[in-house]
């Protein structure tokens, strides 16, 4: 019998082993824990990696990430980083104000790097009852810097929290932002520039992340806890672009820990910033590619290589509404029959459109933007119930793919279930109230009452046998997601993200093609298809000149894991406004929109592209290159081989292999 004995050996940064046994000594020393060295000098910390050299001012936390001959320098705490509040009105502080900051070394076996402590804050002379760990390490053969934050509330809640610090703005030459489609913003652009919200998951970060070019030479930040996180961003007419990280309370409280991870590239550009975001997603699960997708809904398959058509039965615009027309009422109520939408169809159908993905607008009682969730039963001017059937065995028998607009968030006061308890309240009390869209006074039905909303209407319109294959639940996929203090049903973002999710997966188990508006990422595991995902554009989101310099940044990432349909017209909705976006939809190997009636031209940008989508829907765009300094020839690569250039100033293409 061998006898093995076992001696562990602790160290302050590491771990080793050594055993005996069978006469002769085995020594465990590197298991593929970083090599990383942390140590003091003078006022700075220094946490020295192979690749990565990250120097820590312990006076004003400011942070010098060195990379080969590249250094990023990061700013350091500023007034008004932290925002703290004592179960009243909030309180303005500096991080590093703190009397006692306390840093350590720290070490996981996977990351290794120091530990901050931050506490004895003063407000109006009087102690704060807080106190903030920070942690900087660096992780992984890659070295990531993995910054996190842990806040210990007592008495003293965080409201918000600045931290790290952004990146210094005369140190970069570019900014990166996955601003709707995305953004390339040199530091220098003449034009002001703003996101339109600046919270993860709306159209200003579509993903959580940004980055940076200087040279050559590239870094970014991931935001790993992002339903509560997002940037604060500024970018006065001229430049220069400050960007930085921004976390949130959650229900009042800075209560779990938060996490952004900042990877560096001695040489880089937007195209490897995305790809490495690819790589994240793809690892943590949240990339589901459209193969899988078809795996699990074969009906998805129907809609590679078809056009788009998008109409509507019933417009009704009440009083309230802000687009009700004083000076010509006959705009503000206008039907479409469903005989007629089936009959438009036939004749679509038959000038050779064999398959194609019907979006139909205003199908319900009231019309587009009314009444929701209440909208059953289909429009009675329209045809109603039996209409509806009808025209949904229409597009079976064509082959066409049947999908119902639908919305539940919105939440309109005279909607039969309308209950002023069943809204989101805010961290005051108050509910959101407005009058915009055409179905007149409305506020915001609470998260946690949606799936009950979806799946009383959806059974229902089953039962009625109207072949639905599809549906399409609006602004889900756009808007941020929603906090509610309502004590009946509180939910935090992260959980109005979940509750979300469940609507679109019952609508995938129980009807088919799941839709939304715009490809927020963290839907992408849930969607199939979006309306559209264009670029920003000034003072926008619909029409004007494009903020920055666009990019594809998400169909980097995503091209092929969601399906995106493009307009075709110049200066179209998302489109910039001297571009024709026949060619970015090209550019990006989209589907393109159809209309009921199409002309020679349009049917033949249809068909390319259409064609052109058969062949790349489901592969990856590897790049993407500007090929003059103005921009306007660019070229996207895919993983097959092919290359598809465009002229925005020719308006002229060329796809290698033809098709």
């Amino acid at each position: 019998m061998i006898r093995l004995e076992r001696i562990w050996i602790w160290g302050i940064l590491g771990i080793s082993a050594t055993f005996a046994g069978a006469g002769e000594e085995q020594t465990q020393t590197d298991w593929g824990r970083p090599k990383v060295e942390v140590k003091q000098d003078g006022d700075r910390w220094i946490i020295q990696g192979q690749r990565l050299s990250v120097s820590l001012h312990s006076k004003d936390l400011a942070i010098q990430v060195k990379e080969g001959n590249n250094v990023w320098p990061m700013e350091g705490s500023t007034a008004g980083d932290l925002t703290v509040g004592f179960g009243g009105p909030t309180t303005v502080l500096r991080l590093a104000d703190a009397k006692k900051i306390e840093i350590t070394p720290y070490e996981t076996g996977f990351k290794t790097g120091v530990k901050i402590g931050l506490s004895e804050y003063l407000h109006q002379d009087k102690p704060v009852e807080l106190h903030l760990q920070l942690w900087i390490c660096l992780q992984g053969r890659d070295e990531d810097m993995v910054c996190e934050l842990i806040a210990e509330e007592e008495k003293t809640a965080v409201k918000e929290c600045r931290w790290p610090g952004a990146f210094v703005p005369a140190e970069v030459d570019a900014t990166v932002v996955p601003f709707m489609q995305g953004m390339l913003l040199p530091k220098d652009w003449p034009k002001p520039v703003y996101l339109y919200d600046t919270l993860s998951y709306g159209r200003g970060l579509y993903m959580p992340w940004w980055g940076y070019q200087k040279g050559d030479s590239a870094a970014m930040v991931i935001l790993e806890t992002p339903a509560d996180g997002g940037c604060h961003f500024s970018h006065p007419a001229g430049g220069p672009t400050r960007m930085g990280t921004r976390w949130v309370h959650s229900l009042g409280k800075m209560n779990y820990p938060r996490r952004a991870r900042l990877c560096f590239f001695g040489k880089g550009n937007y195209v490897t910033l995305a790809k490495r975001y690819r790589r994240q997603v793809i690892d943590t699960g949240l990339f589901v590619s459209l193969k899988e997708k078809i795996a699990r809904s074969p009906i998805v398959e129907k809609l590679i290589g078809s056009p788009v058509v998008h109409t509507g039965t019933l417009v009704h615009i009440q009083p309230e509404s802000s687009y009700f027309n004083k000076e010509d009422p006959a705009k503000n109520h206008f039907v479409v029959r469903f005989d007629e939408t089936a009959r438009q169809l036939r004749e679509l159908s038959k000038s050779g459109f064999s398959r194609a993905y019907v979006h139909l607008d205003g199908w319900g009682f009231r019309g587009y933007d009314n009444l929701h969730p209440d909208v059953l039963p289909p429009c009675p001017d329209a045809g109603g119930w039996d209409g509806l059937k009808a025209l949904a065995q229409t597009c079976e028998e064509i082959g066409y793919v049947f999908a119902l607009h639908d919305q539940y968030r919105d939440y309109y006061l005279d909607a039969k279930s309308y209950q002023q308890r069943h809204t989101i309240l805010d961290e005051n009390g108050n509910r959101p109230m407005w009058s915009i869209w055409y179905g007149g006074k409305q506020t915001v039905l609470c998260s946690s009452l949606a799936i009950g909303h979806v799946v009383k209407n959806h059974t229902e319109i089953q039962d009625r046998g109207v072949k639905v294959r599809g549906a399409y639940l609006d602004v889900f996929a756009v808007v941020p997601p929603d906090e509610c203090y309502n004590p009946e049903h509180p939910v935090t973002r992260a959980q109005c993200l979940v509750n979300r999710g469940d609507c679109f997966d019952f609508i995938r188990s129980r009807v088919g093609v799941i839709s939304s508006e715009e490809p927020s990422d963290w839907a992408i595991p849930h969607l199939d298809l979006v309306h559209h995902g264009p670029f920003a554009l000034s003072p926008g989101p619909g029409e004007g000149p494009a903020m920055g310099i666009p990019i594809p940044l998400f169909n980097l990432v995503y091209h092929d894991a969601l399906l995106i349909p493009w307009s075709l017209g110049k200066g179209a909705w998302g489109i910039p406004e001297k571009d024709l976006g026949y060619l970015h939809g090209l550019a990006n190997a989209g589907m393109p929109y159809l209309s009921m009636s199409p002309g020679p031209d349009e049917v033949k940008q249809v068909r390319t592209m259409c064609g052109l989508h058969q062949r790349l829907a489901l592969v990856e765009m590897t790049d993407h290159q500007f090929l003059d300094d103005g921009k306007r020839r660019q070229q996207t690569s895919f993983a097959d081989g092919t290359k598809i250039t465009i002229d925005l100033d020719k308006d002229s293409f060329e796809i290698t292999p033809s098709l």
